[in-house]
């Protein structure tokens, strides 16, 4: 998925994380809850985002980008040297 579809709206986020920051969990595959969807955002670098699957899905992600986050897919990151990023939270409108 290219873009978050319409009517979301966003009610979170995560700090700014690089390569050193990153947490662990964020490294190793899991998923975010039901109607939950996340924003990957890459703001210096790059890094990859890994959809284990099979079959295994992997967007390389450069500054200025993003990737798309679905509800309940398990994932997970991959941060190149230098690279600094956020995700942001998305949900339906109550």
């Amino acid at each position: 998925m290219r873009d978050l579809p319409p009517g979301l709206v966003k009610y979170g986020g995560t700090p700014v994380f690089t390569e050193k920051t990153v947490p662990a969990k964020l490294t190793r595959a899991h998923d975010t809850k039901a109607g939950v969807w996340g924003k990957l955002v890459v703001i210096e670098g790059a890094l990859d985002y890994v959809i284990p699957g099979p079959p295994e899905k992997r967007k390389h992600v450069c500054a200025g980008e993003f990737a798309v986050i679905e509800p309940e897919v398990k994932h997970y990151v991959r941060p190149d040297d230098g690279v600094t990023f956020r995700v942001d939270f998305y949900r339906r409108e109550n």
